[in-house]
């Protein structure tokens, strides 16, 4: 079932009041015949049964590994909810199980969104990697448990029942939706469309012209944050959006 969300504060004075009653939609709110419908998606882990321990076993595998592989360790990483420092599994396994924490900022500053397809990808990796083991041909080994595993996954997208017709509703989806939505518009987005644009900025630029705040939108960088603070920094910008939207005029 499709669900339309309404932008309601129970208190006037918070500055919020029901934009359906004041007449906005479509109007200050920027409604539009082209609702916003939010998806999601969840992964199904699959083992490869291959295990790496130690660098050179690293660079040699991630050679071989399959391009789900690949994807999976780097493009959903930021999906697991964790993160520390790093932007992918290579980069925190070298940096946590290996100490190699120079290694590590390197890795993490590879941007999987700078490719164009998995093989640059993996070419760039793999370039890293033999870069540092040639500075240090004598890499640590990790302690007995701690070996990296390549797995892969089966992503399954499906809809979520949700459309968002104008900006209040976006920002009230925006704060309650699961984070496997907030990863697919925000993150995947960026993939499928092959540049920096998310789904969310793109809706609000086409959808209710509003290019200055699909700008703002589009200048958080996805590898600073984690899938919540992505959220809390979507709800924050857009709130203040809405904010200005329906804020009434003196007389």
């Amino acid at each position: 079932m499709i669900q339309s969300i309404s932008f309601l504060r129970e208190h006037p004075g918070n500055g919020y009041y029901n934009h359906r009653k004041k007449g906005l939609v479509g109007k200050k709110m920027g409604e539009m015949h082209e609702p916003f419908d939010f998806k999601a998606c969840a992964n199904i882990l699959k083992s490869t049964g291959r295990s790496v321990g130690n660098l050179h076993q690293l660079r040699d595998e991630i050679q071989r590994a399959s391009g789900s592989s690949i994807f999976h360790h780097t493009y959903q990483y930021f999906l697991k909810g964790r993160m520390l420092e790093y932007t992918n599994d290579f980069a925190e396994w070298t940096g946590e199980a290996l100490g190699d924490r120079a290694l590590a900022e390197e890795l993490s500053n590879i941007d999987p969104y700078d490719f164009t397809d998995i093989e640059g990808l993996r070419n760039e990796l793999f370039r890293v990697i033999s870069s540092h083991m040639e500075k240090h041909p004598e890499p640590r080994e990790p302690m007995p448990g701690n070996e990296f595993y390549f797995n892969e996954t089966v992503t399954l997208i499906y809809p979520v029942g949700i459309r968002a017709s104008n900006l209040a509703e976006l920002y009230s989806a925006i704060k309650y939706v699961d984070a496997g939505s907030i990863y697919y518009h925000f993150y995947e987005a960026r993939r499928r469309g092959g540049g920096p644009a998310d789904d969310f900025s793109t809706w609000i630029e086409k959808a209710l012209a509003k290019t200055e705040l699909a700008g703002r939108i589009r200048a958080i960088d996805p590898l600073m944050y984690t899938v919540e603070q992505v959220r809390t920094t979507l709800s924050r910008i857009i709130e203040y959006e809405v904010r200005r939207d329906i804020e009434v005029p003196p007389q």
